[in-house]
């Protein structure tokens, strides 16, 4: 028996974008669905829309070469360099079908889109689950993305592969996420403005929690394009092969 067809495959436009953090974090809107890969060419601490920057040391940050940057969606703070992550943005409009009212299910096409991506590109499915309830919280959590579990995140063997954010207006909806291809959020916890065993503790369960894709990027870029069903558009600001994770 044919398989039913997943309710976001086509439709989309894909495009791509390769630049400073402070730039990829700006939302892209247009008439219909948008899907966004993003490239970034520094590394940077990003944190959620209300999150406040006193979280971190900027002293600490700035002496990594960490620029402190804020994206429109909620959440915590994710590390993001060059080659670490797929960072992947999706917009959907009011009125499509994905559009759901409520924060806790509109996020599960997205992570029933990075099951599928991670399943097909990286070896199968095993292990593989995406969370479905309420916001799963810890004393960090709010501080750090991949501290926590959130509606639509994927994990492998109980460790988060993905982490995601959204924001909505009556217009429509960002999804902000992305898969670890190097899980580095653990350093997070020494950037914070903590104490050296809170820092320790959280840096400890941040590495036993996350877990990397364990596939090269550009499998996970082409298995997102054919989920979608279209074909990333390259611009100017493309980077040029080998891919930044790969050379």
């Amino acid at each position: 028996m044919p398989q039913p067809v997943p309710p976001w495959r086509g439709g989309w436009r894909l495009v791509e974008r390769r630049g400073p953090v402070a730039l990829l974090v700006v939302p892209l809107a247009g008439g219909g669905r948008l899907a966004r890969l993003s490239h970034p060419t520094a590394s940077a601490v990003v944190l959620g829309s209300a999150q406040p920057a006193r979280d971190f040391d900027a002293a600490r940050c700035a002496a990594k070469g960490l620029g402190l940057v804020r994206r429109r969606s909620g959440g915590g703070a994710v590390l993001v360099s060059p080659g670490a992550q797929v960072w992947l943005d999706l917009y959907v409009p009011a009125g499509d079908p994905l559009f759901v009212g409520d924060v806790i299910t509109s996020s599960s096409f997205v992570g029933a889109l990075w099951r599928e991506v991670l399943g097909a590109a990286c070896g199968g499915g095993e292990g593989l689950a995406v969370h479905a309830g309420r916001l799963v919280t810890t004393p960090w959590s709010r501080r750090v993305c991949f501290s926590g579990l959130g509606p639509g995140e994927v994990t492998r063997d109980g460790a988060k592969v993905t982490g995601l954010a959204q924001r909505r207006d009556r217009a429509g909806a960002w999804f902000t996420t992305m898969a670890l291809l190097r899980p580095e959020q653990h350093r997070l916890a020494r950037l914070l403005a903590a104490g050296e065993g809170e820092a320790g503790e959280l840096e400890a369960s941040l590495r036993a929690g996350t877990a990397a894709a364990g596939c090269p990027a550009g499998s996970l870029e082409q298995a997102l394009a054919d989920a979608l069903g279209g074909a990333w558009s390259a611009g100017e600001d493309v980077p040029a092969e080998p891919h930044p994770s790969e050379g």
